[in-house]
């Protein structure tokens, strides 16, 4: 049984969700992604969250945001409180579960990377915990030959034989290739679909693998929803966003959603390393996607050279190539503020409440390169520019004690990268490393020097 929806994720729903309930349901004028955008800062603004709106006192609230988003519109949706329960039974005898990003539970690899772009609300069957696992994205064309299937299905097989995550859009062709080749080894997977979710989720070729833990499969969009171009192209960021490293198959030139995703993430986004095939027949869609910054595949042979690729790339992939995150540092505030609720719902820690504070000043403020100290008659080093850039969020994070592992999943890096800063900051007497409780935490006398 799908667990209860908490009210801010009813509230999401009901504002940005179609709730498809069956043939003939008519969609009001739903919120876009941009406008709950605003009404999500409007709402923390004036300290109150989505479930507010869906309080019997909710009137006053409403009239609030009247300058944000149409007070009528705004109860129009929020009035269509039977139409949500029927999809709640719906997707709940399908096994679907919903999270809202004011959830716990919603996966961190995509609201660390896509912050405010991260999907509202999220669906899925199966186990969420994948989601956080990382892995290899492989995408590429739906209309390949057997040579190209083949190729895929051997890196799918040699994912899982890694213990590494394979993810994928679900899509025939590539997608679908390196999907079954990996489950056909025993491995993990992670399909984000476009379109028919829970039909994706009926199918019985899934339903073991989805129960056995397996296969996870994943939309942004309502489960019944048919195919949309515009969606397939969207959902390409979450592909990327989930994994560690990519691997672009086949593509083709200035073109199509395998083409649009690549050049988002090599020029825009930048979460993981792009690689494309560098064997087999040559594509013009891989020659040009190199031109641009990707990466020729190295072509590992066993599980020993498959995780070289990730362990060459994987500090890079985490934090450093991810742009916004990088510089949402350079611009993180110098002093605490008090509690405040988070975007999309209540504070739940420190953590979460400075990435929505650094969002906030990376709009509002122009980015600043911090100063790095050198020493005499020596030029500072790229590493010791991001030590400056993350020192301060570090010092921000060590108000109450954390184990290395805990700061580096807080900053997305590598353990050992976390755990090398923390030294650094130990040895300059800015932290204390204490056993009881264990982990790291700021020395009072220094706080926020």
């Amino acid at each position: 049984m799908m667990p209860a929806l908490s009210p801010n994720t009813q509230a999401i729903l009901l504002l940005t969700a179609p709730l498809i309930a069956g043939r003939g349901t008519s969609t009001p004028d739903l919120l876009t992604p941009g406008e709950y955008k605003r009404l999500a800062r409007h709402l923390r603004t004036i300290q109150s969250q989505p479930a507010d709106l869906i309080s019997p006192d909710a009137g006053e609230l409403l009239r609030a945001c009247q300058p944000v988003i149409d007070q009528s519109r705004l109860q129009r949706l929020l009035g269509r409180g039977f139409l949500l329960s029927q999809v709640i039974e719906r997707w709940g005898t399908r096994a679907i579960w919903v999270v809202s990003r004011a959830d716990a539970g919603y996966p961190r690899r995509l609201k660390g990377r896509l912050r405010e772009d991260a999907p509202a609300v999220l669906y899925g069957c199966g186990q969420i915990s994948l989601l956080d696992t990382g892995g290899l994205a492989v995408v590429g064309s739906r209309h390949v030959d057997d040579a190209l299937i083949n190729y895929t299905t051997s890196v799918g097989h040699l994912a899982a034989r890694a213990g590494r995550m394979l993810i994928s859009g679900g899509a025939k062709g590539i997608d679908l290739a390196a999907m079954r080749g990996a489950l056909e080894a025993g491995g993990k997977v992670c399909g984000v679909l476009a379109d028919n979710l829970e039909k994706a989720s009926l199918n019985r070729e899934h339903r073991n693998l989805l129960i056995e833990g397996q296969l996870t499969l994943i939309s942004p969009y309502d489960p019944s929803v048919g195919f949309n171009v515009g969606h397939a192209m969207q959902r390409n960021k979450l592909i990327y966003a989930l994994a560690d490293a990519s691997l672009v198959v086949s593509s083709d030139v200035d073109k199509g959603g395998t083409w649009a995703g690549a050049i988002e993430q090599l020029q825009k986004l930048r979460f993981v390393p792009v690689y494309v095939r560098s064997t087999g027949e040559e594509s013009a869609g891989l020659d040009a996607l190199r031109k641009k910054g990707a990466l020729a595949w190295p072509n590992p042979e066993d599980t020993e050279s498959f995780e070289a690729v990730f362990s060459s790339t994987s500090a890079e992939s985490s934090i450093f190539t991810n742009d916004e995150l990088f510089e949402s540092q350079l611009a993180a505030p110098k002093s605490p503020e008090p509690a405040a609720a988070s975007q999309d719902g209540p504070a739940v820690t420190a953590a979460s409440e400075d990435e929505e504070e650094q969002q906030e000043i990376l709009e509002e403020k122009p980015l600043v390169t911090p100063t790095v100290p050198a020493a005499p008659g020596m030029e500072a080093t790229p590493a010791d520019a991001l030590f400056a850039a993350v020192r301060e969020s570090i010092q921000r994070l060590l108000t109450t004690p954390k184990k290395d592992a805990e700061v580096a999943a807080a900053l997305e890096v590598l353990t050992p990268q976390a755990r090398a800063w923390l030294q650094r900051l130990v040895d300059e007497g800015v932290l204390e490393k204490q056993k009881k409780p264990p982990g790291y935490i700021i020395k009072r006398k220094r706080l926020f020097e």
